[in-house]
């Protein structure tokens, strides 16, 4: 891709944006990094992205500017997408490229996989079991992968014992649901179930992953 405007930006294509460089991979933020021009250099930022982004090897700082040099390998979502960057110096023009194209590149699996019916989920070879609650969570976050599902959803999906509050909905704290989401994250580690929590919206579940 030629880098012939003054910012480029990189990202996951959704209905709302589509970047300059757009990839479809969940673990890619929407505005995971741009590329601006800067005094004939090409300077990166990463845009705070959730799964970040490296260069040569090296973590970045969000919205901090990394000037890029020549054969950069730039590293989306912890290898997940990895890209090459070099100068063109015959018209002094940018060219971002995937790496893939200029040698072998392997792309992780996930080490995830979940069995519905035994309740439990296989993790890097292990199995683990899931409790009853971190059962019906995970059960309902999986459901609506990669979209929102509003806290009322979830506290009645997960607590259907309990009698509906003032509101009409499970009489279940706030407190008693971002517990529940700790110990899963702590159970089977915190990039096994990427959970990610919109204030005051609910949960949302960023995932790839088999299930059986």
């Amino acid at each position: 891709m030629n880098l012939s405007e003054v910012e480029t930006k990189v990202g996951r294509v959704s209905n709302e944006l589509t970047p300059d460089l757009a990839f479809t991979n969940t673990f890619i933020s929407r505005k995971h990094i741009i590329i601006r021009k800067e005094q004939d250099k090409a300077v990166l930022y990463d845009l705070g992205s959730l799964h970040g982004t490296e260069i040569n090897g090296v973590r970045l700082t969000p919205h901090t500017p990394y000037p890029l040099n020549n054969f950069d390998i730039i590293r989306l979502a912890k290898g997940m997408t990895v890209i090459h960057f070099s100068y063109m110096f015959a018209d002094q023009t940018l060219e971002i490229e995937p790496l893939s194209i200029t040698r072998q590149l392997e792309i992780p699996k996930l080490p995830l996989e979940i069995c519905w019916e035994k309740r439990e989920c296989v993790v890097e070879g292990r199995r683990i079991p899931m409790s009853e609650k971190e059962y019906l969570l995970i059960r309902v976050l999986h459901e609506h992968t990669n979209r929102l599902v509003p806290l009322e959803e979830i506290k009645s999906k997960v607590w259907p014992e309990r009698s509906p509050g003032a509101e009409g909905f499970s009489d279940v704290t706030l407190d008693e649901l971002n517990a529940l989401v700790y110990r899963v994250r702590k159970k089977y580690g915190k990039d096994t179930f990427l959970i990610s929590a919109v204030r005051g919206g609910g949960y949302m579940l960023e995932s790839e992953l088999k299930s059986s």
